[in-house]
């Protein structure tokens, strides 16, 4: 292999941070390549140089690409010269076609001026055959998943014929058929010579497709990693990212559970905007103090909208069923009445609906439990100073200053304030939806360990993942659901990932299994 691409000694700084720091990358032609590292390690900074997203001049250092010196004024010099990045967030626009999205800033147009439709069209549908999707290049892009979307930016980069090809977390929000069939798409990228640059903290992920893994901490080059070699470890990875052996994924816990603190009976939920679809199907179940039930199933399953059904009617039509809090039946008709019944819920969109992005770290703690802050209608600003930097101390949130704005942090930290939020409302029950979405394994391992604190002081957790192995390393119980039925209930200790597998894929008309089955 000749090599593509050398990032050498890079430095970036920002007010009173230093990002990156003497960082050299070298990427060898027609491979993929891994970057890992801790959420704020400089991963995603790195590339946005690269990009161009941070024009030159703006950092330190020398990038040769193709064996030529890259001085990039803008993501439009690196698309010139074959450079696409793919960002976490996806750049598509939901209301306009699969055709318009492939080439928005780039149209096919006729001799007029105008945009030639029926190029565009076609085109598109070739695009799309490439990247194995048979969607109709007309279809509006806000209706498919994202799965689906995720592929028509790939599309889009071969639209430009894409020569190195950046992708920043890209399986991070999809099902395990849809992460499979984008990592079969990158493998045959590869044998038509098409370079790849992988950012993900999945390391299983990464073991299975990344022919070099360099590895990023607190902005630094740590090593990078050739993975056929044998040493080649996602314990080795893990050093690398953290800078300590990670002995157990999952801090240890001794669990001493108590009395019922929430149990759910019959729960039947329509959908908001379709009359007659039923989504949650007489669902039933219960959660105990110092207990971490977990909730799993396929995307669809109806983890998210049972969850949010019952947190204060926040989702769906036609509800019903009983919700009994320490033995006593409770009616909850809002999210404000949720929490005065010691109820919390932790989106798993903590960017749309857990955090705001603008404003800072002090005021998104104290959001859900503004009450305790102004028992006669004004607000404590000092008090609200004060418990936010106790968060800040307490959850190991990495910022200099709680006055900082929280789309600033990164992703493990933003998970940090989203959890802080409800902490500091004292919930008796705390339903996380996906919580270590898009981390990195330590943060993961400090919102394990503060998961364990809450329920050591007796209180009761309920965790919606679709990582199979997160929810045996932390849970008590698992519940499964498919079709909106609990399809069942195992303890840890008799469950594993094919037996949980096997529930959750039971058919809509299919029986359950009553020896699994608690209601």
């Amino acid at each position: 292999m000749s090599t593509i691409l050398e990032m050498r000694s890079i430095t970036k700084e920002f007010p009173g941070v230093k990002a990156l720091s003497d960082v050299t990358l070298t990427v060898e032609r027609g491979e993929i390549h891994a970057i890992c590292g801790e959420n704020g390690a400089g991963k995603s900074t790195l590339m946005k140089v690269l990009s161009g997203v941070y024009p030159h001049g703006t950092y330190e250092g020398e990038i040769v690409f193709d064996g030529k010196p890259a001085q990039f004024g803008s993501i439009n010099d690196s698309e010139r010269e074959g450079i696409v990045i793919i960002h976490q967030e996806l750049a598509l626009v939901p209301y306009l076609s699969v055709a318009e999205n492939i080439f928005l800033g780039n149209e096919m147009r006729s001799r007029g001026g105008l945009i030639d439709w029926h190029k565009a069209n076609a085109e598109a549908a070739k695009l799309l055959a490439r990247v194995g999707l048979d969607e109709k290049p007309v279809t509006p892009v806000g209706a498919l998943g994202v799965g689906k979307q995720q592929l028509i930016e790939i599309a889009k980069a071969l639209s430009k014929e894409v020569r190195l090809l950046i992708l920043d977390e890209p399986t991070a929000a999809l099902n395990d058929n849809d992460s499979e069939h984008l990592l079969d798409l990158l493998r045959h990228l590869k044998g038509q010579g098409i370079t790849s640059i992988i950012i993900s903290h999945k390391l299983n992920e990464i073991a299975e497709i990344a022919d070099r893994t360099t590895v990023i901490r607190d902005g630094r080059t740590i090593e990078t990693i050739d993975m056929s070699d044998p040493g080649s470890t996602q314990d080795r990875i893990i050093r690398g990212m953290v800078g300590r052996d990670l002995e157990h994924r999952f801090p240890e816990r001794n669990s001493v559970v108590g009395d019922e603190v929430l149990r759910v009976e019959d729960w039947t939920v329509f959908h908001p905007t379709q009359p007659g679809r039923k989504i949650i199907d007489n669902a039933s179940f219960n959660v105990r103090a110092g207990e971490v039930v977990g909730l799993a199933g396929l995307m669809g399953a109806g983890r998210t909208e049972l969850a949010m059904s019952v947190f204060g009617r926040a989702y769906g039509r036609n509800i019903s069923g009983r919700i009994f809090k320490d033995g006593r039946q409770i009616t909850l008709h809002s999210v404000a009445d949720a929490i005065k019944h010691g109820l919390a819920y932790a989106t798993e969109d903590r960017k749309a609906y857990g955090l705001n992005l603008i404003d800072d770290i002090r005021r998104n703690v104290s959001l859900a439990g503004l009450d305790k802050l102004a028992p006669r209608g004004w607000i404590n600003g000092n008090e609200e100073l004060r418990v936010a930097e106790e968060y800040r101390a307490s959850l190991n949130i990495k910022t200099p200053t709680v006055l900082a704005d929280v789309g600033k942090l990164s992703g493990g930290n933003q998970q940090k304030v989203v959890l802080s939020k409800w902490l500091y409302t004292d919930p008796d029950v705390l339903i996380l939806d996906e919580p270590t979405r898009g981390i990195d394994v330590g943060a993961k391992f400090e919102i394990y360990t503060i998961i364990n604190k809450m329920v050591a002081a007796g209180k009761a957790v309920v965790v919606i993942s679709s990582e199979l192995p997160e929810l045996l390393g932390i849970c008590d119980r698992v519940y499964t659901l498919a079709f909106g039925r609990i399809t069942g209930q195992l303890p840890v200790a008799d469950a594993t990932q094919e037996r949980l597998m096997e529930l959750m894929t039971i058919e809509r008309d299919q029986p359950l299994p009553t020896k699994d089955y608690v209601s």
